[in-house]
């Protein structure tokens, strides 16, 4: 336990003071059904609890970040930056999902890479560090997590993953969909490696690989995005 601990401690920036409120945080309800070590609960409560703490936190960030911007206009920006799939990728990118306490049937499922449980743990975590050493541990742990976000709506450009805005593009261009296709799967089982390839028409195919089948297809449209685009 105390190594998952140190190690959300280093993908955070964030140390805890109570690591009974991180263990929480990381745990989903499936595993409290299934074993005697979830003592401290599941991250629902601190999920809800999280969500508020974002909510009100990304409104002040967007207050001060954009002075000229109308109550439209912060409204549509939060609602952006704070969306399930933003959440999630914040959270995929920070590699939570190797952390988060399952039961046997979400291990089974992927359940560490599904979007609505990267995006729940995410706003546990700011719901803990809240609980844990109040709202300027959240407003630090918030104003780290989101900042490229933010920074992506000062200048203008998107922050949606690789995969949607590959999407996108090849839509505006009136191309092929993307189709991925998975070459590999190796390692042992609490370490597995996937590699995709994502093909476009007859002109681009290239490969990604990563720790779950969604991580090694963004990696790939991030190198099919490279090509379409000729921006790094």
């Amino acid at each position: 336990m105390h190594s998952i601990l140190m190690l959300l401690e280093k993908k955070l920036g964030y140390q805890f003071q109570s690591y009974d409120l991180a263990l929480q945080a990381l745990t989903h309800p499936s595993f409290g059904h299934e074993s005697t070590m979830a003592g401290n609960g599941d991250y629902q409560r601190l999920e809800f609890l999280g969500d508020a703490v974002l909510g009100m936190l990304l409104a002040e960030i967007l207050y001060l970040r954009f002075p000229n911007k109308k109550e439209g206009d912060l409204s549509r920006y939060r609602s952006q930056i704070a969306d399930q799939e933003t959440l999630a990728t914040i959270a995929r990118n920070r590699g939570l999902g190797e952390l988060i306490f399952l039961g046997r049937g979400e291990e089974l499922s992927e359940g560490s890479d599904k979007d609505s449980i990267l995006a729940d743990v995410l706003e546990a975590l700011i719901g803990a560090s809240y609980l844990d050493s109040g709202l300027d541990a959240a407003r630090f742990l918030v104003s780290t997590l989101f900042e490229d976000c933010i920074s992506s709506l000062v200048s203008g450009s998107r922050f949606k993953d690789a995969k949607s805005e590959l999407q996108e593009i090849l839509s505006a261009r009136q191309l092929q969909a993307p189709v991925y296709r998975m070459l590999d799967e190796t390692g042992p089982p609490h370490d597995r490696r996937f590699r995709f390839q994502v093909l476009i028409g007859d002109e681009i195919a290239v490969e990604g690989e990563g720790r779950s089948k969604k991580n090694a297809q963004q990696v790939a449209a991030a190198k099919a995005l490279e090509i379409l685009t000729g921006n790094p």
